[in-house]
């Protein structure tokens, strides 16, 4: 499936952190946030606003990397003032984005390093926290359909299926097929195992894995099916499985869900 136009990103940054600002103000700042039970309203404001705020310094020194002795701005003591800072942080994101060209070198976690990736991930970004958002008011909207596709594709190749460059994924002979209902779109995935150390902090991983692999010509072990936004928000631990279709191997659909039960943020 293809991604969105990097137009289209831009857009949807614009508009879900417009929607995400405007429904924490009508929030208590105590208000408790059910998708991420250790924050409150001016927990998820803050987060969002820094996350933009460090994107945009990103984009804006690329392509050096953060500078590890920027700790950042630091969080205003009232919620007016983390309103305002949330509406600097995200213009100067936008701002940044606009002046960029997608196949600039910028640095990411990654190992895509392109102003194209930020632009994709925090479109995403900006989406889920929008739901976050919506749920601690109790006025949730339906997700765009088809940054919610995208996001099932990003969700399940880079937050969950991406192999950083000193470990190894070793497939198994065993897919499933995650169908997309209302947009007519599939993402097939690959079980396996991943091993590797990390020499930053030299721990050992030995996990069961997931990557997204192209239409392998073959049947399915199990399929998972929904509609984009249910499938995203479920993925993202933002929704429950009331809309998702399993069948299949039990024993490959497990598989599959242990390797994105990793918590994710």
């Amino acid at each position: 499936m293809a991604k969105l136009e990097f137009s289209d990103y831009l857009v949807r940054i614009r508009e879900e952190s417009r929607r995400f600002r405007d429904v924490l103000a009508t929030c208590e700042p105590t208000a408790r946030v059910p998708s991420c039970p250790d924050w409150d309203a001016s927990d998820l404001l803050w987060h969002l606003a820094g996350v933009q705020w460090f994107w945009a310094t990103t984009v804006r020194t690329r392509p050096a990397g953060p500078d590890e002795t920027d700790t950042g701005p630091q969080r205003p003591g009232s919620y007016d003032g983390l309103l305002a800072a949330f509406d600097e942080y995200s213009a100067a994101l936008v701002s940044q984005l606009e002046s960029a060209d997608p196949a600039e070198t910028a640095w990411t976690w990654s190992t895509e390093q392109s102003v194209g990736f930020i632009y994709r991930r925090q479109a995403h970004e900006a989406l889920m926290h929008r739901y976050d958002a919506e749920l601690t008011a109790g006025a949730v909207t339906p997700l765009d359909r088809e940054l919610a596709a995208d996001g099932v594709l990003e969700c399940l190749d880079v937050m969950f299926g991406g192999c950083p460059p000193w470990g190894e994924f070793a497939g198994l002979p065993h897919y499933v097929r995650v169908d997309i209902t209302d947009t007519d779109e599939s993402v097939w995935v690959q079980i396996g195992r991943f091993s590797g150390t990390n020499p930053d902090d030299d721990v050992h991983y030995d996990e069961d894995d997931i990557r997204v692999v192209d239409d392998p010509g073959t049947e399915p072990d199990a399929t998972v099916g929904g509609p984009a936004g249910a499938l995203d928000a479920w993925l993202w631990r933002r929704g429950d499985d009331s809309e998702i279709h399993i069948h299949g191997d039990k024993a490959v659909y497990d598989h599959f869900r242990l390797a994105v039960n990793h918590p994710i943020t």
